[in-house]
């Protein structure tokens, strides 16, 4: 292990073409050995550009219609990318064709997916590979699966999700995707008696002897880390006094699974607005939050000093 040692974590960039490059561009920024991406890595709509008849292009981004010439459909492109959005360039009869077919959406969509994850991990291995950087990229419970298939076909992005890997002589890691059950029945769901006992068989596999990371990408429930707006039957926020109600929607298994085995670091998402770092009795559990439609990338930088047998942890943003 070099000294000192250094993994940047972030993650929740739901597709963000712009917050992917600042992931790849941190090893050098950071002077990191390994990169963590902890999940939600997709996003979650795509922008049909629709070509017209006189060669002008039309979409429509976050309820802004936008028309542009041809010169400039790069730039649009590229626009919606970096949003997190992805780009389909299309007719309005195709559309239509698309709409009629009983999943032709969800096709779509998951197209969509493979091709831009795949044009991200050449990305990254053409940068990082030559500079021997570790790139570990999991799904979260907002991806579908079609992230498995792509990630499996990379020969150079690591995904360790439901295992346990050495990520250094003396740190081990495990990685779990999955949430307890949300509002938006996502992909990746499970209950908390399932959670914990999933989690349970990984966490018994890992030797505790040096530095322990529990790389899992819903947070301890009832924690500075897990607070996000409460929501009524209609899925709005509870406004009481004038103030938008707060309320734990992390994970009782977590935080049971921590406060039973109490690893080094717990490396969370899932709730973008809770960003912070928090004590669960001997365990540093740690959320940097997400601003991915600002193209904002936060993160966490831990530094491990062996010689110093210390570890340090801070915040980013970028």
């Amino acid at each position: 292990m070099t000294v000192p040692f250094k993994i940047f974590f972030t993650t929740d960039i739901h597709g963000s073409e712009r917050c992917f490059r600042k992931f790849i561009n941190s090893a050098k920024f950071y002077d990191a050995q390994v990169l963590i991406l902890g999940g939600d890595i997709t996003g979650k709509v795509i922008i049909p550009i629709i070509k017209n008849a006189n060669k002008m292009y039309r979409a429509v981004i976050s309820n802004r219609p936008r028309e542009v010439a041809e010169d400039e459909l790069n730039v649009l492109i590229e626009e919606i990318r970096f949003n997190g959005y992805y780009p389909y360039i299309t007719t309005t009869e195709e559309l239509a064709e698309i709409e009629a077919e009983p999943k032709g959406k969800e096709r779509l969509f998951r197209l969509a997916i493979k091709e831009s994850l795949e044009k991200w991990f050449a990305l990254a291995e053409e940068r990082l590979k030559p500079l021997n950087i570790k790139v570990y990229i999991s799904p979260g419970n907002d991806d579908d699966f079609i992230v498995d298939e792509v990630l499996k076909s990379s020969d150079f992005i690591i995904n360790p999700e439901e295992k346990v890997v050495e990520i250094a002589p003396g740190v081990e890691m495990l990685t779990f995707g999955f949430a307890n059950p949300t509002p938006w029945n996502s992909p990746r769901e499970l209950s908390e008696e399932e959670l914990e006992e999933r989690l349970t068989v990984l966490a018994d596999k890992m030797s505790y002897e040096g530095i322990s990371i529990y790389n899992i990408h819903v947070p301890p429930f009832n924690t500075p880390i897990d607070q996000a707006p409460k929501l009524d039957s209609n899925l709005k926020p509870v406004v009481e006094a004038g103030q938008i109600v707060m309320t734990g929607v992390g994970s009782k298994a977590v935080r049971n699974l921590i406060m039973k085995y109490q690893p080094t670091l717990g490396l969370h998402g899932h709730v973008h607005e809770s960003a912070g770092i928090v004590r669960l009795g001997k365990t540093v559990c740690i959320n940097p939050g997400s601003e991915y439609n600002d193209g904002v990338l936060r993160g966490a930088l831990i530094t491990i000093d062996e010689k110093k047998k210390k570890i340090s942890y801070q915040l980013t943003v970028g």
